[in-house]
Parts: structure tokens; C-alpha cells; sequence
């Protein structure tokens, strides 16, 4: 069954970005990006994935860029691209990706409306937590509460700027039988 995960870098308060754009440009951020996406399907947003063509002139290669937008005008203009599919909601994304090489990974690029609908079907996060507040106008959605199982951490610092790698997986909310203090003392 495909694993779907969610890759993002964000700010001590969850920021995202601001106008369309990152808030932060670190290159081995964007390196572990396209290390963990490339070969897999990649669902975004139809303004994330304009941001990247802005960027880089063109849709993500060696991956299937599965783009999410209610725009027909995109649809008509990247929809017969290689290597871009264009759909309508959430769930066509997913089973576009299911469909597609390296559909064991499905990735989950973004932007925050995105992230927000796909968090309850999530499996896991790769995320960089940046030690710094931007000026932001979109967040990534609360998961503190979900992702609990922190599976790999790696400390970083570029230009200044402390980061860490923070790869999260569901937690498992199980009661301990008879309470925390159980396994020491268990009543008569």
C-alpha cells in the first residue's frame, strides 16, 4: 500500500511562506527535497506548482508532478506536459499517484491549503524545523498532536541560520494498562 507523506520547511510558528514564495532558500533543504520526492509522485497545489515553474522554468523532473487546481486554464496549458498531471481535488491526486511509477511514496508538496486536506491521510513528515520566526501569510497545518514518533532528527546550520531535518511518523495513543506506574506496582 502507498506511504503517503508530506514534505515541508517551516518556521518556529509553522510559517510557510509569504506572497507565493518560500520564506527561506536553504540549498541543502532544496537537496533533501529532490532526494526524497524524486521517482515519486509529487501532489501540490496549482499555486505551488506555478511558484516552482516561476523558479525553475518548468515542472519538477524525474518525477510525476500531480497538480490540484479548479483552473481549467491550467488544465489546458500543462495538463498534455510530460510529467504533469492535472486534477481537481485531493482524492484524483491520490489515485493519479497510486497510478504512477514509484507510487509507494506518495509526496505531499505543498502549498498549506494542500498540506491541510492531506494531514488526516498522511503517514509520515519530512520536516525541516528552521530555528526562526518569518513574516508569513500561510502556515503549516497543526501536527503536533498527530505525528508523535519522531523516526530521525539531523541538526543543521547554514548562513546563520539552525535548522533540523525531523522526520515524524503517527504516534500510537494506546492507554498503558493499569496507568503509567503499572508495570512497577499493579493493585491487589
Amino acid at each position: 500500500m502507498a506511504r503517503v507523506c508530506a514534505v515541508a520547511a517551516i518556521g518556529r510558528n509553522r510559517e510557510l511562506g509569504k506572497g507565493g514564495k518560500l520564506l527561506w532558500h536553504i540549498p541543502d533543504d532544496l537537496k533533501r527535497f529532490n532526494a526524497l520526492t524524486r521517482g515519486h509522485p509529487l501532489i501540490m497545489g496549482r499555486k505551488t506548482f506555478e511558484s516552482v515553474v516561476g523558479y525553475l522554468g518548468g515542472p519538477l523532473p524525474e518525477r510525476p508532478n500531480i497538480v490540484i487546481t479548479r483552473n481549467n486554464d491550467l488544465r489546458s496549458r500543462y495538463g498534455s506536459q510530460e510529467g504533469v498531471v492535472v486534477v481537481g481535488s485531493l482524492a484524483e491526486a491520490l489515485e493519479a499517484a497510486r497510478k504512477s511509477p514509484g507510487n509507494e511514496e506518495i509526496h505531499i508538496g505543498g502549498g498549506a491549503e494542500i498540506y491541510t486536506q492531506a494531514l488526516p491521510l498522511t503517514d509520515k513528515l519530512h520536516l525541516t524545523l528552521i530555528d526562526a520566526e518569518g513574516e508569513a501569510d500561510t502556515f503549516f497545518p497543526p501536527y503536533e498532536h498527530l505525528f508523535t514518533k519522531k523516526v530521525f532528527e539531523e541538526a543543521r546550520e547554514w548562513n546563520g541560520i539552525k535548522y533540523r531535518y525531523v522526520d515524524l511518523e503517527r504516534g500510537r495513543h494506546e492507554a498503558e494498562p493499569f496507568g503509567a506506574g503499572a508495570a512497577r506496582k499493579r493493585p491487589q
